[in-house]
């Protein structure tokens, strides 16, 4: 794509912004000489990289390239069989050490992650772990080589300290002893890599030796006594011994170094490409952007689309459509009203994710793919090349029509200005026109009514405005497509304090037909305002009515969480009811036969029969509630009854089905669930029923009770192999049934799996009121396999 375009939308800011985020040098390098792609499978890889590092920086944070080095000129020597120095072994070493972390941070929780674009990258670095070991062995610093590089060096440098406490020994008895008057100082210094004893000048016939230097003043001559010259000679010999080890074991680490240049070339590579990679994510974190999708049909679908060098905290997001329904946008609107900035914001985005670079805008925005931007934006009027503002706009306009296409965006800023307002506004029509022709797809900014005329009258092209306050005189920056815009210059005049008989008199120099224009975009203007704020009340109401809605499905629950409690209380009283009653008549029998056995008078039988019946009396009316009488709406007769009817006992405020016939006085049997109780016709009231059932007991065809299924469930579960709808509908059935059986704790198996479908059974769990607990089991209950729940009592 040409340069131009470049500058004037601002790319190469983009590119130091990306080349800020990279860690190494090289990384850097490779990030100044990004350019946009036109071939598509390449922009979509990059931004599937993109993508997947930015993925990680959420799960993992961040991660270094900073240990990586150019050592591809050390490669080079090695290939030609030429030794390494010690600052390029360690180079090595660091870029190597590098390589194992950035392999280490990719293997770090991935767990059963899907491969992603990048894992190829990571599994091909080798940190090559055996070759750094033995370089920092042998290597402790750019100035140390360590003493277990090799034994001969080892030995070589215990010889070198021992010849030193030789020296140190002599020299220090010459010190302290016969030659002390004769010295300076009582010091051992070093002079040309030799120990010597600073002696007096005019002493220096008395201390036999060499003078290998003296001070300033020519007052100290520093001599190497006789007495030490050969040890002297003997440590210089072994240090000439230890650079020549050195130079070997160098050598040597240089010769396995050689055997793994290829992979240490690739490791390069991948390391300044990841480098690269991640850069672009951390770009994309950092503005919070995201993916854009390509297409080859020039549609351009920006949501809420921010400028990237705009603060995004003060940026205004804008929505913007080219290509659909329209292939030439014209955006018109008041100075500084931010019609340049959308302008910009399409060109430097479709720049940006062509070049692999993520967008800020919202997920799902489109892009097209463009083989060249041109973009005529700003004043560039050249002194040097005798050239106006509107020379060498029109400069630009001529390459562009000679090089655009189909495959071309062309953006213009304020086009036709800088020249006689009526042949602008034609030239701008006619250059528009043509561009729209050839189906070239373009955006211009403009101030000519002339072109808002234009765009309203003709099919594919559309209007667009930036919005504007009058009342407060400042531009919202909003981009509003399908509306023009209105200069506003009358009233922003107004508000500034222009007097009114000079705006008057500017109306008057207006014709007719320009300001019907202007009032008819006024009232098209007062209409989207009033439109906008309806459709804001309109939202309003719908969320008034979704809390009113949750609220009354809120108060349901409760509703249906005190009956079922209550429904729950009275079979409990049932059961204790029938299990007292059940007892006295065991009693009963026993005292019966007891009488029997003893021959007890029919008197002392029925005292005691007497006393069973005052104790069910007091249990009878236990049973009975405590609350006003209520009538029957309609009073039954026997004929208005039968076997199976579904009533409610008015007296004890319970439904239940009718069992028996009336008999003479209008007693009959009614089943209430578990009770069955004889009761008077006039209690009784006849509901729209077809059936009365108990939680755990139901009546059968013959009439008769027995237990349901629910009193037999499983304390277990199993949903392995189904999908998460599935098993929460299975499971939903069966937390009712373990509910109603008085389950206190059940187990869920769900299998470990990808986790779908313990997170989608967790999940329904948290929703339920009779759960009071679950937790995943523990070693020997399944481990995460299993769900353990507990039932609410």
């Amino acid at each position: 794509m040409n340069q131009k375009a470049y500058k004037a939308l601002e790319y190469d800011k983009i590119v130091h912004l990306l080349t800020e985020k990279a860690s190494s040098q090289m990384g850097k390098d490779l990030c100044r000489q990004l350019e946009p792609s036109t071939d598509l499978e390449i922009i979509r890889h990059m931004q599937a990289q993109t993508r997947d590092a930015l993925t990680r920086l959420f799960q993992k944070g961040n991660i270094s390239f900073g240990g990586i080095k150019d050592v591809r000129g050390s490669l080079k020597r090695l290939e030609i069989g030429s030794s390494l120095g010690i600052g390029e072994l360690l180079s090595i070493c660091d870029l190597l050490e590098n390589t194992g972390r950035v392999k280490a941070y990719s293997r770090s929780d991935r767990g059963d992650s899907v491969p992603d674009s990048l894992d190829g990258m990571f599994q091909a670095l080798e940190p090559l772990t055996p070759l750094t070991t033995e370089i920092r062995r042998c290597i402790l610093s750019e100035d140390e080589i360590s003493d277990d590089a090799s034994s001969t060096l080892r030995q070589i440098r215990r010889n070198m300290k021992t010849a030193n406490e030789r020296i140190h020994s002599q020299l220090s008895s010459l010190v302290n002893g016969s030659t002390r008057n004769y010295l300076q100082d009582s010091v051992i210094t070093m002079r040309n890599g030799r120990y010597c004893i600073p002696v007096k000048a005019e002493y220096k016939g008395q201390v036999p030796g060499m003078v290998h230097d003296q001070s300033s003043t020519g007052s100290t001559l520093f001599i190497e006594p006789m007495a030490v010259v050969k040890l002297n000679n003997d440590i210089r010999e072994l240090e000439l011994q230890e650079q020549k080890e050195i130079q070997v074991i160098l050598a040597s680490l240089s010769q396995q170094t050689a055997v793994e240049a290829s992979a240490i070339r690739s490791d390069l590579d991948l390391m300044v490409q990841l480098d690269f990679i991640f850069a672009r994510a951390s770009l994309a974190m950092n503005m919070n952007a995201t993916e854009p999708v390509f297409n080859e049909e020039g549609r351009i679908r920006l949501k809420k689309a921010r400028h990237p060098l705009i603060d995004k905290k003060k940026a205004i997001p804008i929505d913007i459509r080219l290509g659909d329904d329209f292939d030439l946008l014209v955006v018109t609107g008041p100075n500084t009203g931010g019609k340049t900035v959308s302008l910009k914001t399409v060109g430097l985005l479709t720049l940006m994710g062509q070049s692999g670079l993520h967008i800020p805008a919202l997920d799902r925005s489109e892009l097209a793919l463009f083989h060249e931007v041109y973009a005529d934006i700003g004043d560039e009027q050249s002194i040097e090349q005798s050239l106006s503002t509107f020379s060498s706009h029109m400069t630009n306009v001529v390459s562009f029509l000679k090089k655009a296409d189909k495959n071309s965006l062309v953006l213009f800023d304020e086009l036709g200005a800088g020249t006689d307002p009526t042949e602008g506004a034609a030239l701008a029509i006619s250059i528009l026109s043509y561009l729209h022709e050839q189906g070239i797809r373009t955006m211009a900014t403009t101030h000519y009514s002339e072109l808002k005329v234009y765009a309203l009258s003709t099919p594919g092209v559309e209007n667009a405005c930036c919005e504007f306050d009058v009342e407060s005189l400042r531009p919202t920056y909003r981009l509003l497509i399908g509306v023009p815009g209105k200069s506003n210059a009358f009233a922003i005049s107004s508000r500034l304090g222009l007097p009114d008989y000079i705006i008057e008199k500017a109306k008057e120099q207006i014709s007719e037909q320009d300001e019907s224009f202007e009032d008819v975009l006024a009232s098209l203007e007062n209409s989207r305002v009033t439109i906008e704020n309806e459709r804001h009340q309109i939202e309003q109401y719908k969320k008034e009515i979704e809390t009113l809605k949750e609220q009354l499905e809120s108060r349901q629950e409760k509703l249906n969480e005190q009956r079922d409690k209550i429904i729950r209380q009275a079979n409990e009283e049932a059961h204790a009811i029938l299990r007292d009653a059940k007892e006295y008549a065991d009693q009963t029998m026993k005292i019966f036969h007891k009488f029997q056995k003893d021959h007890v008078d029919l008197s002392a039988v029925e005292k005691e029969r007497q006393n069973l019946r005052e104790k069910m009396n007091k249990a009878e009316k236990g049973m009975s509630q405590k609350t006003a009488v209520q009538k029957p709406k309609k009073q039954l007769t026997p004929k208005d009854i039968s076997p199976g009817d579904a009533v409610k006992v008015l007296s004890m405020n319970l439904k239940g089905t009718i069992s028996s016939r009336p008999d003479s006085k209008g007693y009959l049997f009614v089943q209430m669930g578990i009770i069955r109780s004889k009761v008077h016709i006039s209690d009784l009231e006849l509901i729209d029923e077809a059936e009365i059932t108990t939680p755990t007991l139901q009546r059968t065809g013959t009439g008769k009770i027995r237990m349901s299924k629910s009193a037999h469930i499983s304390t277990e579960i199993n949903l392995l192999g189904k999908t998460v709808d599935e098993a929460v509908a299975e499971l939903d059935k069966y937390l009712d049934d373990a509910y109603i059986a008085h389950l206190k704790t059940v187990r869920i198996v769900h299998g470990k799996g990808t986790g779908a479908l313990r997170k989608g059974i967790h999940n329904y769990l948290r929703r339920q009121k009779h759960v009071d607990s679950f937790r995943l089991g523990e070693f020997g209950e399944g481990d995460a396999g299993v769900t353990i729940v507990e039932l609410k009592k």
